[in-house]
């Protein structure tokens, strides 16, 4: 019986845990309209949950009604509602150009520092073409939990 009771302890223990170490995507959002040149139909983030200190894949599949020779995507990271981060990246470099009409993926990996805070996460990616005309503009959320993936061997 007294082994149950610490079993159990060590179970609801683990349950207030994990919410703590996972990271969260939720749906991806327009940013003002629905009418862009690029509908994205989905997001993918490798690994999920997101680790502080390791290389994580975002892959966006999209689609268009017209072809794309070049642009860029512009990322904005907010913390809690502030903005923190900006970084550009030649639309070229995350997806094969040009971009024939129908279907493509944005491919974009990154590395969050060791030391990224835990909390709530907004990132905005719009994607202008090479005139400087906006393509699409979405946003999604994610959380980074108080732990880092490391970290669970050592709880």
């Amino acid at each position: 019986m007294a082994q149950m009771k610490v079993l159990g302890g060590l179970l609801f223990a683990l349950c207030l845990l994990v919410p703590l170490i996972s990271a969260k995507s939720t749906d991806v959002r327009y940013c003002n309209k629905k009418d862009y040149a690029v509908k994205v139909s989905g997001l993918e983030i490798n690994p999920y949950p997101i680790s502080r200190g390791k290389l994580t894949t975002f892959e966006i599949a999209a689609s268009t009604n017209e072809a794309i020779s070049g642009g860029k995507l512009v990322i904005d990271v907010s913390y809690f509602g502030f903005h923190i981060h900006s970084e550009d990246h030649d639309l070229c470099s995350e997806t094969s150009c040009p971009v024939s009409v129908g279907d493509f993926v944005v491919s974009h990996s990154q590395e969050l520092p060791g030391i990224t805070p835990p909390g709530s996460y907004t990132l905005k990616m719009t994607m202008v073409d090479a005139n400087k005309k906006q393509l699409t503009c979405i946003t999604f959320d994610f959380s980074i939990g108080f732990f880092a993936e490391e970290n669970l061997a050592d709880i």
